[in-house]
């Protein structure tokens, strides 16, 4: 749950501190006042875009961090350490600050992060429910989303959308080359060739280095094998040669070194040299046993040099290119399906195609059990706003062809009335009645949620009376289960708050600010009769204050 907000230089916020806690809190205040401002700033530390306007005026930056209490969101914590975001094993710490430029900067726990990653984690912690959530509930979208969170089966719809794109693009695929034939044949037979020229060569990965060493080696071969045996003579094979004069040196030294002792390095230097010259006449024997190729070797060598280089000009690339071009012509060739037929390309899409339907069916399966089920809680729901035999229905139609969403077609169905049939709820709902049923939506709904914070921004309105009193039971009953917050211009709702904030608005030096006030007993009940009394707060309306109060 949401423990601190802290928010800086935020449009008329010039600094505000706030500590939250569990069950239901109620914010209120006169209209304009800022209430909305603090919603604005908690979205904008969850991953919402802004740019310059939020900042205060003659501020340089607005700065918002919201810390949270992730010790039961073990799912949560588990995306924060594959995403390196990782802070103390209990918080999350979320830091958002914008410029007077527009430039923002996020941070989770100390490290700087996306703003995609911002909206990710938001999803886990926050759940907002606008003041206008009841206009977007006429959306296909919204209310097909709705059914498959209710279902849990979120997951399983975007697997459908991805077998779906997968099928699709397999299925055009295959279109597009049977549409191509020709030219795709056409082709693919110039690749096969260039693929079966290259082959038949058979240029290995480093033939070419190879090929190149081993000709300059055979090409010097006569100056080579007379350099080596010019060096035998002079170092063990001729008649003075130097291996044995520093032998003999090395075997005088040897006696005369006890004269004198400082001649000791000498003899292990001429030592060392003699020993070192025998390594040397050793290497350049086993190299002459070594050195021994057929005549024609050379003239080998240089036809195959040749070919490699004239298949290189052909294919305009240089001769160490050969072996990865051959690769390069092989991917491409697969690319276009090599030698498969469109029989093995039907099958491929036919793969794909049941694979999708499976998924569907399964995504279908969820939804009909879920939409019997959030069919009847709304209902029941329904008669506690208001709207006495009333009924919800959630009702799946079928689809002809499956789409990317599924084999059906979600769509809300409500009757006012026990008499009057269900229909869309586009055409049947008035605002008042489609602000409660998005209300009891809502609130059933969010019984299924694992978001620990909810936040109501003033999807109260339009409703009074006795159907406010219920509104604010049932928020104060979602408060047991979950953090609430709920922004709301309703006495009745403000209430059954288990504390109540009051938003205000002030002029100083020359500037507007906003704050907040943690009412106290005393405060609660003038706030309260305000509300039901508006500017003239009179003892009857401090009475009934304390009356719905229970004080």
């Amino acid at each position: 749950m949401l423990r601190h907000l802290s928010i800086r230089h935020f449009v008329i916020v010039e600094q505000m501190d706030l500590e939250f806690d569990a069950g239901f809190t109620v914010l209120s205040g006169e209209t304009g006042a800022g209430k909305s401002i603090l919603i604005d700033a908690l979205s904008l530390v969850l991953g919402e875009r802004a740019d310059a306007l939020v900042v205060s005026p003659g501020a340089e930056r607005a700065e918002i961090s919201a810390e949270f209490d992730i010790s039961a969101l073990s799912a949560f914590r588990d995306w924060l350490s594959e995403n390196d975001l990782d802070g103390d094993a209990d918080a999350c710490i979320m830091r958002r600050s914008v410029d007077v430029n527009g430039r923002s900067r996020n941070l989770i726990n100390g490290h700087t992060t996306t703003l995609a990653q911002m909206r990710e984690a938001g999803e886990f912690l926050v759940d907002i429910h606008g003041q206008h959530s009841h206009q977007s509930l006429l959306r296909p979208q919204v209310q097909r989303e709705i059914l498959d969170a209710y279902a849990g089966a979120s997951d399983v719809a975007m697997e459908v959308a991805r077998g779906y794109r997968d099928w699709l693009s397999l299925r055009e695929h295959r279109l597009s080359l049977e549409k191509n034939a020709q030219a795709l044949l056409a082709e693919r037979e110039q690749l096969q060739w260039k693929v079966k020229d290259l082959e038949a060569l058979n240029v290995g990965v480093d033939e070419w280095q190879t090929l190149t060493t081993n000709h300059t080696r055979v090409a010097h071969s006569a100056s080579l094998l007379e350099t080596a045996q010019n060096a035998l003579e002079i170092l063990s094979e001729g008649e003075a040669s130097s291996l044995a004069h520093i032998g003999a040196l090395h075997a005088r030294f040897e006696r005369i070194v006890e004269y004198d002792q400082s001649l000791k390095d000498v003899v292990q230097l001429l030592g060392s040299a003699h020993a070192e010259l025998q390594e040397c006449v050793s290497t350049l024997q086993r190299y002459q046993q070594r050195f021994d190729f057929e005549p024609d070797e050379l003239r080998r060598l240089e036809q195959r040099m040749e070919a490699v280089h004239s298949m290189a000009r052909k294919y305009r690339v240089s001769a160490e290119q050969l072996p990865t071009l051959l690769l390069e012509l092989r991917v491409q060739l697969k690319a276009l399906g090599g030698d498969a037929s469109n029989l093995q390309l039907q099958q491929q899409e036919d793969d794909a195609r049941k694979k999708y339907q499976a998924l569907a069916e399964k995504l279908s399966q969820l939804r009909k059990k879920a939409a019997k089920r959030l069919s009847e809680e709304i209902t029941a729901a329904m008669q506690t706003l208001a709207m006495t035999g009333g009924a919800f229905a959630v009702v799946l139609v079928k689809l002809e062809e499956g789409n990317i969403h599924g084999l059906e077609h979600i769509e809300y169905l409500v009757s006012a009335h026990s008499s009057i049939p269900p229909r869309a709820l586009a055409k049947v709902a008035s605002g008042g009645e489609l602000s409660r049923i998005s209300l009891a939506i809502q609130t059933v709904t969010s019984r299924q949620t694992s978001v620990p914070m909810l936040i109501f921004d003033e999807v109260d309105s339009g409703i009074g009376g006795k159907v406010a009193d219920i509104v604010g039971k049932m928020l104060k009953k979602l408060g047991k289960e979950h953090q609430v917050t709920c922004i709301t211009h309703l006495p009745q709702v403000a209430a059954c708050g288990d504390r109540q904030w009051q938003v205000s608005k002030n002029a100083k030096n020359g500037k507007v600010q906003s704050k907040v006030t943690v009412l106290d007993q005393e405060q609660r009940v003038e706030e309260i009769a305000r509300m039901l009394g508006g500017a003239k707060i009179t003892e009857t309306t401090r009475s009934h204050a304390k009356e719905m109060l229970g004080y």
